[in-house]
């Protein structure tokens, strides 16, 4: 072999190993989470150089975001203990009516179970209890890394079981984007038998909404969806390309209410055909034509209003 073409393999297998360590660093800092008392991070306008050259080769460090609602006597804190003894915090608020049932509600991925009040708040006036839950490495939960719906699945399935165990006859399951997808993996994994359950804007798999990820940050796609979906699996110990929410949708057997936004710029139409077309059970796609990725939206919180009401009522 002479030496130009050894010099050229020699930089192709460097430039190689360093695209993955870069990417593998990147995969990391999208799982993790610091707890806010531990890491103060710096505004945008506070960054020097140095540090946005170290948000680009390592990643961008990201802290749990607090609750910031605080509970009253009426509200019963519930803590649940996952099989690596995490505690995972939950509030459980009872309707002021006869209760028709309990919802369970699942936030997004770097959010908390303040963010889903508001949709807690209507479903109460609907005349049902909630539950609302902290995910592992978010809001009062703890943990410091998570999966975006893999492991998050046990989650539910706990948040199911206690509410189960209170004799609930009627128990839904509510989950928005990662909340969402960990829904429909709990259903596959551990066969949960709820009455009713709402889906708002799940991704179609773990690849797409790295993908999704991406597109809102206006850079290419592959092959860094790729290369960190990859790595985050790697990283926690899972073959991340199997985890895929569209195909976990057939092992559904509750009647699915399924929602998205017409504008939301990281889960495709593509996506959510495909996830409504995998349930094989009574269902209903709703779409939004001006809200983007989000729930309760302000310009549609009537139709979203409705939409849940019709659905509870069957």
């Amino acid at each position: 072999m002479n030496r130009p073409l050894k010099f050229f393999l020699r930089t192709v297998v460097i430039l190689f190993v360093l695209a993955n360590f870069m990417v593998a660093l990147h995969a990391y800092k999208l799982t993790h989470v610091y707890d806010a008392s531990t890491m103060k991070l710096k505004h945008e306008t506070e960054k020097t150089s140095w540090d946005k050259t170290k948000d680009i080769l390592f990643g961008l460090n990201a802290t749990k975001l607090v609750n910031k609602y605080t509970p009253d006597s009426t509200v019963t804190k519930v803590l649940l203990t996952t099989k690596d003894s995490l505690k995972l915090e939950g509030w459980y608020f009872k309707t002021d009516s006869t209760p028709k049932g309990t919802v369970i509600l699942f936030h997004g991925h770097h959010s908390n179970k303040t963010g889903v009040l508001p949709e807690s708040g209507n479903l109460l006036k609907l005349g049902y209890n909630t539950l609302l839950i902290d995910f592992r490495a978010h809001g009062g939960s703890e943990g410091n890394t998570t999966s975006i719906g893999y492991y998050e699945a046990e989650d539910v399935k706990l948040a199911y079981d206690y509410i189960q165990s209170l004799g609930e006859k009627n128990t839904v399951l509510w989950g928005v984007s990662m909340g969402a997808a960990a829904i429909t993996k709990a259903v596959n994994d551990h066969a949960l038998r709820p009455s009713k359950i709402i889906l708002e804007m799940p991704f179609g798999s773990l690849l797409d909404a790295v993908e999704g990820k991406l597109s809102m940050m206006h850079l290419p796609q592959e092959p860094l969806a790729t290369m960190l979906t990859f790595w985050g699996g790697i990283e926690h110990g899972f073959w991340a390309f199997n985890m895929k929410p569209s195909a976990y949708a057939k092992k559904i057997t509750a009647p699915v209410l399924l929602q998205w936004g017409k504008n939301d710029p990281r889960v495709t139409k593509k996506e959510i055909d495909e996830i409504y077309a995998n349930i094989a059970t009574d269902k209903k796609l709703v779409v939004y034509e001006e809200c983007g990725h989000e729930s309760l939206c302000a310009k549609e919180n009537n139709k979203w209003i409705t939409e849940i009401r019709q659905f509870l009522q069957q």
